[in-house]
């Protein structure tokens, strides 16, 4: 009986968890989109670059929709038994609070080893690796996107043109280059014969030239300058070609795994600000996959109701308490990077905030004591009346 019990009301949280998460996903996935456009029609990056893309910011997206959708999925479930009195058929029939937590608790274990996973190792990798795919992509495209009696103009402050490119893309001959990267002085560069060169340690891209001549005249058009040279090298700035990032040497913190965020933090001669962005990067990736055990234990008080107008608040309230939490979560960190508060207690002030509340309203709940305001909870239900009407 127990079992089926248990499989019942997971089965009724199970379908809103999938759907939400879903949703919420998707939503996030949005705000990358025109930039993932932008490369396939602008930029001319393939189709299964851009997948590869998508696939690797799955897991930082997971890491925060994981937790919203299990609070939203209980909140939904358990409204839902308790909105058509099945909740109250099942206390009717001896079974606690205690026990109708229990598949709510496995679910909410569930989320926390996914989220723990995701969070701890999965994001790190991901996060790494979609800079080497991006370094990739922006390699192969200045080798593709260079064509020869073109003018290109792909890369931030460069505007190249090569005379010839033989079929097999070694090299160019004939090679034109229009250097405005310093405003106050720019270039016009001639060469015989250029090579491009990669350095995937260093993430970069250059355009070697060999045998050719810089020319350089002052903005008041006064002075002419011209330097010849047997090698000139030409840096080619793929990252503001792509997504407008710096390219980065070395692993940022949320490259990082935990004993990475450790080992940086054990360093001496490190700023305080960059020693902040460590160990809030750290405290988030143990803090993160813990708000789906105390969301989960919020949920519960919150699901179970009696009044069977409010079928709406459900979804409303869950997404209040997402925000709420996420509120708690920026602000926390924002103080931390000031240095008004310590790390632990800017990132975890949030899962402090909702567990003990998620404990006081348990407690209550399982004592049937009401901890709803009245008149506000009267207000709140005459509302739900008058809508459904």
């Amino acid at each position: 009986m127990r079992r089926i019990l248990n499989l019942y009301i997971l089965r009724e949280i199970s379908l809103p968890f999938v759907m939400v998460l879903f949703i919420l996903t998707f939503v996030l996935l949005m705000g990358r989109i025109l930039q993932l456009m932008d490369l396939l029609v602008n930029k001319g990056v393939g189709f299964l670059d851009i997948s590869k893309f998508i696939v690797l910011l799955m897991p930082s997206f997971l890491m925060f929709t994981i937790p919203m959708s299990l609070l939203v999925a209980i909140l939904i479930g358990l409204g839902r038994l308790s909105g058509d009195n099945e909740i109250t058929v099942m206390k009717a029939s001896g079974i606690s609070l205690y026990q109708l937590s229990r598949p709510i608790a496995v679910a909410a274990v569930i989320a926390f080893i996914s989220t723990s996973i995701i969070t701890l190792f999965l994001v790190p990798q991901s996060n790494y690796a979609t800079k080497i795919h991006l370094y990739n992509v922006s390699k192969q495209k200045a080798s593709i996107g260079i064509r020869e009696k073109v003018f290109v103009d792909y890369f931030k402050g460069l505007l190249i043109y090569a005379e010839k490119i033989p079929l097999d893309g070694a090299f160019m001959e004939g090679v034109l280059i229009a250097d405005t990267r310093l405003t106050d002085e720019p270039n016009t560069i001639i060469a015989k014969k250029a090579y491009l060169i990669s350095d995937p340690r260093e993430l970069t891209v250059t355009l070697r030239l060999e045998n050719g001549s810089t020319h350089t005249v002052d903005p008041g058009l006064q002075n002419y300058r011209k330097m010849d040279f047997a090698v000139y090298d030409v840096n080619l700035d793929i990252g503001s070609s792509l997504f407008d990032e710096k390219k980065l040497k070395e692993k940022s913190s949320g490259e990082m795994t935990v004993l990475e965020l450790r080992e940086r933090l054990g360093k001496s001669g490190l700023e305080k600000q960059h020693l902040r962005e460590v160990a809030i990067e750290l405290n988030k990736k143990l803090s993160m996959p813990m708000s789906c055990l105390i969301l989960g234990l919020l949920g519960v008080p919150l699901g179970i109701r009696t009044q069977r107008s409010a079928k709406s608040w459900s979804i409303s309230i869950a997404f209040a308490l997402v925000v709420l939490y996420y509120m708690l979560q920026l602000g926390g960190e924002a103080l931390v990077q000031t240095g008004q508060v310590t790390p632990f207690i800017g990132t975890w002030v949030p899962n402090l905030v909702f567990g003990l509340a998620g404990v006081i309203l348990f407690s209550m709940t399982a004592k049937e004591t009401s901890w709803r305001p009245h008149f506000f909870w009267g207000i709140v239900s005459r509302r739900m009346q008058k809508h459904e009407e």
